[in-house]
């Protein structure tokens, strides 16, 4: 059971593993409508404290502070500030602990501590939450909550009235991973009496399981061989595709395996898709769609579905309030995210150049490719082509450091990003001298 052992060794796949008896029972609890709705908050609340005490230990105040400040803003400025003030403030708390991170790995040179790491992935979710709630209370899709701490009512009422924020950017079975809930969403849920019925419950569970199990079994299998095998720093020529399309899958398999993961603990507490949708409730999008990544021929495609909920948030965040260059500032902000390491910033930009040329190059060819046996072709030569570019651009953001970076570009991988860097310049060309 070696699979088991690796799984459950990777730290927030086993605190997510923890949690699951918790969110069972909060499920559990909604349903026989056994506590409150102040309660349920509470239960909430506690448990990501917890949580985040168990899996981050001392630094679990890096994410307790800007939680504390965010609902600070949220309470106390005007509808129409709260997310420019919520989304500085966020962003730059986020900023300063990635400097940590750089500080410690390129001038120390010292490996980071697996629970700041840990810190700094919840700090990123916790950014998502905050400036969704942001961007819901500037548009007038949530309830207003400033003049909160303005008003005169006692610390306990100011408490009370703050909680529901509290609760949702603390939840613990979206506080280590987990697609990304809407503040109504999560309302809704908390606040109604529906909840997923044990045998419902059971099978849905069991089902995203094995889905886990059969993933982690070809992780592996595929870990075997590459470790085997050379890396980047020995491989030769036509070797190096290899290479880098056994590690990039090596590195899907893990994410897929974890977003299921994480995926399930948000259905075990009562906050998934199965149960339906009410009305005026959003639609529940889970961040991983395998089978459509792992057969899609175009980059585009594969930008918008991989981790869903996040590249929902970032279309939402900056990509629709972007005048100009929208697609290369939403890149460029998801490296900021990410943490500005040389191999993500070169990774995110080189995926939007990717995506830019995608658009021209399917358009262009839809026009002229009538035959049947001609798009069946084009489509397989594309896919193979958007699977190796993918594959290069995971590698370029997963290695991070800047000598494993040039080790990449020296490669022969670099041959699938420039044909399709040469097709946009072409058609880029043929476009403005038509027009």
């Amino acid at each position: 059971m070696e699979w088991l052992r690796l799984f459950f060794l990777h730290p927030v796949s086993f605190y997510q593993g923890a949690a699951f008896p918790f969110a069972l029972l909060f499920n559990y609890l909604c349903i026989m409508d056994s506590f409150s709705i102040r309660a349920r908050y509470l239960f909430l609340l506690a448990g990501g404290g917890a949580l985040a005490v168990a899996a981050m230990g001392p630094y679990a105040v890096l994410v307790f502070t800007p939680a504390v400040c965010a609902v600070a803003l949220l309470c106390s400025l005007a509808p129409w500030q709260v997310h420019k003030w919520t989304f500085c403030f966020q962003m730059s708390w986020q900023t300063l602990c990635h400097l940590g991170l750089h500080y410690t790995e390129y001038y120390l040179h010292e490996p980071p501590s697996v629970r700041f790491c840990i810190t700094l992935s919840s700090l990123m979710l916790l950014t998502q939450r905050v400036t969704s709630l942001s961007l819901d209370i500037c548009e007038g899709k949530v309830e207003t909550a400033s003049g909160i701490i303005r008003s005169r009512s006692s610390l306990s009422e100011h408490v009370c009235m703050a909680l529901p924020y509290f609760s949702y950017l603390l939840f613990f079975p979206a506080l280590l991973g987990g697609s990304l809930c809407s503040f109504r969403r999560f309302q809704a849920r908390v606040q109604g009496s529906r909840g997923l019925y044990p045998r419902h419950c059971f099978w849905t569970l069991s089902w995203r399981g094995l889905q886990i199990l059969g993933l982690e079994c070809l992780n592996v299998a595929v870990s075997r061989v590459v470790g085997a095998g050379v890396g980047l720093t020995d491989c030769q020529r036509f070797e190096c595709i290899y290479v880098m399309w056994t590690t990039a899958g090596l590195f899907k398999l893990t994410y897929y395996s974890h977003w299921i993961l994480d995926d399930s603990l948000l259905h075990a507490a009562g906050f998934g898709s199965e149960l339906g949708q009410s009305s005026g409730e959003e639609e529940y999008v889970p961040d991983a769609d395998i089978w459509t990544l792992e057969r899609t021929h175009r980059i585009s495609v594969f930008a918008r579905k991989w981790n869903q909920s996040t590249a929902l948030w970032l279309r939402r965040l900056v990509f629709q309030n972007s005048r100009a260059w929208p697609l290369f500032q939403t890149f460029a902000f998801s490296a900021w995210w990410h943490g500005l390491h040389p191999g993500q910033v070169f990774g995110f930009l080189c995926w939007a150049v990717m995506v830019e040329a995608d658009y021209l190059i399917h358009s262009f060819a839809n026009g002229f490719i009538r035959s049947w046996p001609m798009r069946l072709f084009y489509r397989t030569l594309t896919w193979a082509h958007t699977q190796l570019i993918i594959a290069y651009i995971m590698l370029a953001v997963e290695v991070r450091r800047l000598s494993s970076l040039w080790l990449l570009c020296n490669s022969y991988n670099s041959v699938f990003p420039m044909v399709y860097c040469i097709l946009l310049l072409l058609l880029v060309k043929r476009k403005h001298r038509c027009n």
